[in-house]
């Protein structure tokens, strides 16, 4: 499970809400059993998009919002099929967990 992929929410708790999740955890930590995810949101939830907290990503050419607000970890079990790859985003996902967990 890379790092900046996107996977079906598998968890049928959460996946209605959260269908799409963002794994932004490093490749290095990979035998943790778990993940540190970031849901992505359809635009037409209405979740507000903020450009650094919460950008709008593209994801399979649709618009959804990174809910870095939202940052879980979660089981490995919970990440379903591969759906996109957002590496080429890569500064603008840091960008927002930076703000998130420093200010900056």
């Amino acid at each position: 499970m890379q790092q900046f992929c996107v996977y079906r929410n598998r968890n049928a708790a959460t996946r209605s809400a959260y269908p799409l999740l963002l794994n932004v955890q490093c490749d290095l930590m990979s035998e943790t059993g778990t993940r540190v995810v970031v849901p992505l949101v359809p635009v037409n939830r209405g979740m507000p998009s903020m450009p650094l907290l919460a950008p709008t990503l593209s994801i399979k050419g649709k618009p959804h919002v990174l809910a870095t607000p939202l940052l879980a970890g979660v089981e490995l079990a919970d990440l379903g099929t591969l759906e996109d790859d957002l590496s080429d985003a890569r500064a603008e996902i840091m960008a927002a967990l930076d703000l998130l967990v420093s200010g900056i």
